[in-house]
């Protein structure tokens, strides 16, 4: 069984910043892409960052030059740092990974979300 665990999160005043970890265990063969999702309420769930398994990322255009993503295919994990952080930023953030286990076809898993609080 595959699961994906996160990790950090909280609360940060405006301009602060804040790590989240996403951890991937299980019966793993291989993971490709790696990614960040946040959904605030009342709006749909968004890419925040994604990374591939040769390490190209790509960027919501909201948090360009303020996050940044990276992974640890050593630990099967995933990181999202974030600088600068604004009340629009708050949210429940979730990761996602596309896991092949026991050789078999890649699917899509995910985390189970952390809550982001940007407020002074």
């Amino acid at each position: 069984q595959v699961q994906l665990v996160q990790s950090g999160g909280g609360l940060v005043q405006p301009g602060g910043s804040l790590r989240l970890s996403c951890a991937a265990s299980g019966t793993i063969s291989s993971i490709n892409a790696m990614a960040w999702y946040r959904q605030a309420p009342g709006k749909q769930r968004e890419l925040v960052a994604a990374i591939t398994s040769d390490e190209s990322t790509n960027y919501g255009d909201s948090v360009k030059g303020r996050f940044t993503i990276s992974r640890d295919s050593a630990k099967n994990t995933v990181y999202l740092q974030m600088n600068s952080l604004k009340p629009e930023d708050m949210a429940v953030y979730y990761c996602n990974a596309g896991i092949a286990s026991n050789s078999r076809s890649y699917r899509p898993y995910w985390g189970q979300g952390t809550q982001v609080t940007v407020s002074s």
